[in-house]
């Protein structure tokens, strides 16, 4: 589970996410959560972490990347929550997996280097904390400009909330590649197709609120023009 979730920007509430919980619990299942969004959460009533949920320690796993809220894609450092109360079982045995994970990481990997952890920990700073905090807002005022921007165009448009990717639905039933290269050789605007996600994406187009101020607002107005 990627939630809020990476390419939609969908998110779930605690009543929404809780039977996927439940439903581990019942088969044995372990889920996968991806909150590597979470920082960009808005609304309330949207849970940051899969553990917010009553017995997810017991089914889950959480991963969280500072990619996105730090900026450190080309770092490539994240965390992994493996709790001790999750157990799998293997030929009838129940096994440790937080046992597990340690036991794979302390023989084939020896962490990512020293001046990214400290990068990571100063994450974490006051002063680290205001500014990602600042940062983010700032894309999400990009979200909000471009959200607001293409509804008054009369675009049918999604996300851009919990989330830094808006989708608008193509116009006149255009494919999402036309669509795509029309504003890219008319307008000078780059987005996303939405069919290069899958056939969901068909008659769609992304845009991504990770970008300057200046560069948001001119891509408006080409729109407009």
């Amino acid at each position: 589970l990627c939630f809020p979730n990476n390419p939609t920007g969908t998110t779930l509430t605690h009543d929404q996410l809780k039977p996927w919980v439940e439903y581990a619990k019942k088969t044995g299942a372990v889920i996968l959560f991806d909150s590597a969004y979470e920082a960009y959460i808005t609304q309330p009533g949207v849970p940051h972490s899969i553990y917010e949920i009553d017995g997810a320690k017991e089914v889950a796993i959480e991963m969280r990347s500072f990619s996105k809220t730090a900026g450190f894609t080309g770092l490539r450092c994240a965390y992994t929550v493996v709790p001790k109360a999750l157990t799998t079982s293997i030929n009838g045995k129940l096994i440790s997996l937080n046992e597990l994970w340690n036991r794979r990481h302390t023989t084939k990997f020896n962490g990512v280097s020293y001046v990214t952890q400290r990068a990571a920990e100063a994450v974490y700073s006051p002063d680290g904390k205001a500014q990602i905090r600042e940062t983010i807002d700032y894309y999400m005022e990009n979200a909000r400009l471009l959200t607001h921007g293409l509804q008054k165009l009369g675009y049918e448009v999604f996300g851009g909330v919990n989330a830094p990717y808006i989708w608008l639905k193509t116009p006149n039933g255009m494919g999402s590649w036309a669509f795509f290269d029309e504003l890219l050789n008319i307008r000078q605007v780059v987005g996303t197709p939405g069919a290069g996600f899958g056939v969901s994406g068909e008659g769609y187009l992304r845009l991504t609120a990770f970008s300057t101020r200046e560069n948001t607002e001119r891509a408006l107005e080409r729109l407009r023009n």
